[in-house]
């Protein structure tokens, strides 16, 4: 375990706050839900809570299919990172999500942009994006943004349409229609 050198006092309802600090490095933002674990040795250990997580294999699954039927790679992230990744997507898988991405699920944005376009930007800050083209919407589970669906095209010549658009939307429904129950 890594050493902060940061130390905090639990308060008389038995809180602690964890320092900005790290709530910035580990991307924790306020009403995010955490797991707590205890080690044999007695730690106390914190551990950020996906609930899309908890569904990576099918998940996995509905992105092979995605990237089969549509021809494009399809990416499928939680909050934080690239959780299923299909059809040449292989880079961004346990990824960070991109801020731009990031901001885009906050704001519940969705849409189908080509590059040059205004709104087009990288869903990762840490893979060089090859693609042209870009379908994207947020995950929603009980009215909380839980991840996102992307599918990416690097074809100069061809664009991603209303087809894209009404599949991104209807993957990221049932995903998070599958979350509910």
């Amino acid at each position: 375990m890594k050493a902060t050198g940061i130390v905090r006092r639990i308060d008389d309802l038995g809180r602690i706050v964890i320092p900005k600090e790290i709530r910035r490095t580990l991307r924790i933002r306020e009403s995010d839900p955490l797991e707590i674990y205890t080690d044999r040795e007695g730690q106390v250990i914190l551990k950020k809570y996906s609930p899309i997580g908890e569904m990576t294999t099918f998940a996995k699954q509905y992105a092979e299919s995605l990237a089969q039927v549509s021809g494009h790679t399809a990416l499928i992230s939680d909050r934080d990172q690239f959780i299923a990744t299909a059809g040449g997507g292989k880079a961004y898988l346990g990824k960070e999500v991109g801020r731009q991405l990031e901001e885009r699920m906050n704001n519940r944005e969705t849409g189908v942009c080509s590059q040059g376009d205004r709104n087009f930007f990288q869903v990762c800050d840490e893979v060089e994006g090859e693609y042209q083209h870009l379908a994207f919407t947020p995950i929603i589970c009980e009215g909380d943004v839980i991840g996102s669906v992307i599918l990416l095209e690097n074809d100069h010549k061809g664009k991603m349409s209303e087809v894209e658009y009404k599949l991104i939307m209807s993957a990221a429904g049932f995903l998070g229609r599958q979350m509910e129950q």
